[in-house]
């Protein structure tokens, strides 16, 4: 009794019995309609905390659900409703994973054993069963076996955002077997080899010519975590001129300007494990840069409410996901908009750090209004489109992940809080001229 009282307490208990019903649930899909003028809708009997505590926790499932016992990889993707057979997995959602269940695990929604486990056994998977290039890894794996999946290059940014994850578990279980394994896994990067020679880490490459792909991390985007990791690398670092010649496209909406990257997915991964509040390199504030790139977002899909039945006040976000021809990268304004009336919830969740009044609307608003057709066994589907009554089937680890970063950062700042304490990260900020702004603003 004692043991199950351990592992079964409150919060336990009712993360098991939602796993387990969650996994048996079928889709009710009546047909999405536009629900009139937008306004708070009436709420079920859940404050906002416990509403946060629902998203997150049917997100994590996701993690804990989806990911292989034996190698710990995550799946890139599965069905939100009813059974799924996908088994390749992006390698980047990995890293989310990892982050995600240490959440899950301090909160009490999951074992802390189990979950150190879990963490143990991924990254010891990684170090020994994965093949890499220098510390690099496959885009698309089997996670069943971590096997090469689609022909896929050996992607530095989906390493990055792996990385980032181990980052976090080393400062997590820090004077662990796992942190140690978690760091040593980042000092095995060679970043300057990722260059090719040249001054930009170069997007990937591929082992059947021995070549480097032509594309390189020379602007604003996923390039500044993937900079941050390069900069701050204690083995391997690449010059810190990559981060100053990074090309950032400053443009406006309405007056308003910011560094223009129309999806919002663009804004939201760097901030999602470093804490750029209250600190600039003297071009800009990238966590504020983020803030109003999501208002600029949301407001476009205000703009065209009359375009799109979907879109409103409460009912917006336009980033890269799942829409009714496949997938597709959304985006807003400044830059060249692309929208057909798709709305991703990964777009105000990812966002959450940055606009949370606005992100929580956004969520509750969905939940309530479309629960029926786009809420299922780990949450929200990836997007859905109410004048096309379509909805994705699928959730994407990414997303999901996403979404349970930014609204931790919001509650508690753990994430951020463990990987600002991490050396290689202060000496990245360092490096990249990072300064604090006077009065934390």
């Amino acid at each position: 009794m004692e043991q199950a009282g351990r592992w079964l307490g409150p919060g336990l208990l009712w993360f098991a019995l939602l796993s387990l019903q969650t996994l048996a649930e079928g889709p009710s899909l009546p047909a999405l309609k536009r629900a009139g003028p937008q306004r708070r809708m009436e709420r079920e009997p859940m404050d906002d905390e416990e509403f946060l505590d629902l998203v997150q926790r049917r997100a994590i499932l996701y993690f804990w659900h989806e990911a292989d016992p034996r190698t710990g990889l995550v799946k890139d993707r599965a069905r939100n409703f009813g059974p799924d057979n996908h088994h390749i997995g992006n390698f980047a959602a990995t890293g989310f994973g990892l982050t995600a269940i240490a959440i899950a695990e301090r909160r009490g929604w999951l074992p802390r054993d189990e979950v150190y486990q879990r963490v143990l056994t991924t990254l010891k998977f990684v170090r020994d069963g994965l093949y890499h290039k220098e510390g690099f890894f496959y885009h698309w794996l089997d996670v069943r076996t971590g096997k090469r999946a689609w022909n896929s290059e050996i992607s530095s940014v989906d390493t990055a955002l792996f990385l980032a994850g181990a980052l976090f578990i080393s400062q997590y279980y820090k004077d662990t077997e796992a942190g140690r394994i978690a760091e040593a896994l980042y000092r095995r990067t060679n970043w300057q080899w990722m260059t090719n020679g040249r001054k930009f880490v170069c997007h990937g490459w591929r082992p059947e010519t021995e070549s480097f792909l032509k594309s390189y991390w020379g602007s604003y985007c996923e390039t500044v975590l993937v900079d941050a990791l390069a900069i701050g690398s204690p083995t391997h670092p690449i010059d810190p001129a990559a981060w100053r010649d990074m090309r950032r496209n400053w443009r406006a909406y309405h007056g308003v300007r910011c560094i223009a990257l129309p999806p919002l997915f663009t804004h939201q991964y760097h901030n999602l494990w470093i804490d750029f509040r209250s600190k600039t390199d003297g071009i800009a504030n990238y966590f504020e840069n983020a803030r109003t790139a999501t208002l600029i977002n949301r407001q476009y899909c205000i703009d065209r409410m009359d375009v799109h039945q979907t879109y409103g006040p409460d009912c917006w976000g336009l980033t890269a996901c799942d829409g009714p021809q496949g997938y597709h990268v959304y985006g807003a304004p400044p830059g060249r908009a692309d929208d057909d009336g798709t709305v991703a919830p990964t777009a105000p969740g990812g966002s959450f750090a940055f606009t949370p009044r606005e992100s929580l609307s956004a969520l509750r608003y969905m939940y309530y209004t479309y629960k029926p057709r786009i809420w299922g066994k780990y949450g929200f589907c990836d997007a859905f489109n109410v004048e096309k009554n379509w909805t994705a089937t699928d959730v994407i680890g990414i997303d999901q992940g996403a979404i349970v970063l930014a609204i931790e950062n919001h509650r508690t700042g753990i994430v951020w809080r463990r990987v600002m304490n991490s050396p290689p990260i202060q000496t990245a900020l360092n490096r990249m001229g990072f300064r604090p702004l006077p009065d934390g603003k």
